[in-house]
């Protein structure tokens, strides 16, 4: 028995208890269906197949788990931290014990391959440890000494907060944003995107039975305009956490401004691979490669587009396409695909419709371009070539397996480019000559960038955009400053003179 029949063996045992009761929300520490019985259906990108239904709610089931968080937030808030930290802890335990199960389910609810999904519960449990451990000292404060006062800083749970995840590793993600707002006292409402939500169910039940009290953590299903408007706008939600495109991240800015919600955005990319000529070549070529075309494109870190010096662009590019070329694309659930199918239709389409664009626009599609099978959302891994950064294949989030290949003859050149549209997230940086990687860095419009590497997150580092890629920082202390009000004391030191006014 191969090992693809032998995983799809298994994922049929974890399927069967969604094929039977579908997902539901979790309120208040009970298994709810929405208020309105109204559900809607998730299928598989993989062949298009039904998984389950799932609970379509709306703002009556928003205001129930609000209320819940409201409710469960005083003790929570109040509870010693060492027992906190033991049921995270707990948490994570329960993660790495099913972390199969949520790998399995993961790649049949969003296509991406198991090769990378196999670590991706190992890793949310880790972020459950590390906020873990972290929470003893989230609301240690400073002492600032003045001439007449003692002043001291700390910081206290802000309430309730909202958490609308996306459906690109939707697990992992959900454990990077609800970790550290547990960790800091808060309690949550987390809306999962609908395209992907098995995991999220899996993941609250993991929390109860580590120990969570009820409340402190409730699950609600739904489409963005009912039940992410809903918790937005709700008044006893005091900050909403969110990731996804830059445009529904103005629109929840919007919605939370009557009741001046705190927002942190983790939004859109374009981010620049720059590979100069003095580059360790073969290294950047590895890096480029694989911060676009795994977990098939959709991340919002991925290396979209690919500045190249010109006076190396023809062997590298020749090799670039050899390798893109030998992508395997495949079954999600087989050890050897690299590229799965994309998440939902909307997004196939979204992401096929760039090929005209390039082809319109004078662009060459050197590699791919073109539907993989008749069943499934499969996309052969692309790189444009000939292309300029007018061109929409290099100012648009495609969010797919997708390259946009232009040349540069001076860093000059490639600093123009590489800051040469709205997005701000990550951006990449080949080059052996040191002061022109300090030069570089300095200048390029990016929260993050690594030197000479592909992405590698480390958790006490801050995370996060600038222009439309986000607002706020995750990671570290930067998570408590989002989750955690700060607050000021000052004691007086003796008797320093007060003005005496009517005296």
């Amino acid at each position: 028995m191969s090992d693809l029949t032998q995983n799809i063996k298994r994922l049929t045992d974890y399927l069967t208890r969604f094929r039977t009761d579908g997902v539901q929300n979790h309120i208040a520490g009970k298994t709810l269906s929405a208020t309105s019985g109204k559900v809607f259906d998730n299928a598989s990108p993989v062949d298009e197949s039904h998984i389950c239904t799932v609970a379509q709610s709306d703002g009556t089931d928003i205001d129930a788990a609000a209320k819940a968080a409201k409710a469960a937030f005083p003790a929570w808030r109040d509870m010693p931290v060492t027992d906190r930290r033991a049921i995270l802890h707990r948490i994570a335990d329960g993660i790495v014990a099913r972390a199969e199960e949520i790998a399995f389910c993961e790649c049949w609810d969003t296509g991406q391959a198991i090769r990378f999904m196999s670590k991706a519960a190992l890793r949310g449990a880790a972020n459950f440890r590390y906020f873990a451990d972290l929470a003893p000292s989230a609301r240690d404060g400073q002492m600032l000494p003045s001439p007449t006062l003692m002043n001291v800083t700390t910081r206290l749970p802000i309430g309730p907060v909202g958490v609308i995840t996306p459906w690109n590793t939707p697990f992992m993600l959900s454990t990077w944003k609800i970790a550290p707002a547990l960790a800091a006292g808060c309690t949550v409402v987390h809306k999962p995107a609908e395209f992907s939500p098995l995991t999220a169910q899996l993941l609250v039940e993991i929390a109860e039975q580590a120990g969570l009290p009820p409340g402190v953590w409730n699950l609600v299903n739904g489409l963005g305009e009912q039940a992410g408007k809903a918790l937005t706008e709700h008044p006893d939600i005091k900050a909403i956490a969110f990731v996804g495109e830059s445009r529904t991240g103005s629109m929840i800015m919007k919605q939370g401004a009557d009741t001046l919600k705190r927002v942190h955005f983790e939004l859109g990319g374009k981010n620049p691979v720059i590979v100069f000529d003095d580059a360790d070549l073969d290294r950047a070529l590895d890096a480029a490669i694989f911060m676009i075309y795994s977990l098939n494109g959709e991340r919002c870190t991925s290396s979209s587009r690919l500045l190249v010096q010109s006076n190396i662009a023809d062997k590298f590019l020749t090799k670039l396409k050899a390798r893109v070329d030998n992508i395997r694309v495949g079954h999600p659930l087989d050890p050897a695909t690299e590229v799965g199918p994309l998440i939902h239709k909307t997004h196939f389409d979204k992401v096929v419709s760039f090929f005209d664009k390039a082809r319109s626009d004078g662009a060459t599609i050197a590699a791919g371009g073109e539907r993989v099978g008749d069943k499934g959302y499969y996309v052969r891994p692309t790189l444009f070539t000939n292309a300029s950064t007018d061109m929409a294949i290099a100012q648009d989030e495609i969010f797919g397996p997708v390259l946009t290949a232009i040349t540069f003859d001076t860093e000059q050149d490639a600093l123009r480019i590489a800051n040469d549209t709205p997005y701000g997230l990550t951006g990449y940086v080949w080059t052996n000559d040191l002061t022109r990687a300090l030069r570089f860095t300095d200048k390029l419009e990016a929260g993050m960038i690594w030197v000479n590497s592909e992405n590698v997150r480390h958790l006490p580092t801050p995370f996060g955009g600038v222009k439309a890629s986000g607002i706020g920082r995750d990671g570290g202390d930067w998570s408590f400053d989002f989750y955690m009000e700060q607050k000021h004391i000052g004691f007086a030191t003796g008797q320093h003179k007060i003005p005496r006014l009517g005296a």
